[in-house]
């Protein structure tokens, strides 16, 4: 009899621990898919995003290398001290 209790609470533990862990898994992929930047703009150019220190044109001019020259600013954001750029480079 003690044997079946004891399975008993080892299974409901071992429930409870993988429903905790589908809810991380779950929480933790649509977080991921909130924040990520888009993959193509509006035109379908691609786009890139880049990060610097807050306060520096180093953003800029990654992107200029990136494309040869022009390009356009999709998205900026500043967090923490550091600045994103997502950009889509101009067609030659």
């Amino acid at each position: 009899m003690k044997r079946s209790q004891t399975s008993a609470a080892h299974v409901t533990h071992w429930v409870r621990g993988a429903s905790l862990a589908a809810v991380l898994a779950m929480t933790g992929a649509l977080a991921a898919c909130s924040s990520a930047p888009p993959l193509f703009s509006s035109d379908g150019r691609p786009t890139t995003l880049v990060q610097c220190p807050s306060g520096s044109d180093n953003c800029e001019q990654q992107a200029q290398a990136m494309c040869g020259g022009a390009f356009d600013t999709m998205r900026t954001t500043t967090e923490n001290g550091v600045r994103g750029l997502l950009y889509a480079c101009r067609g030659k």
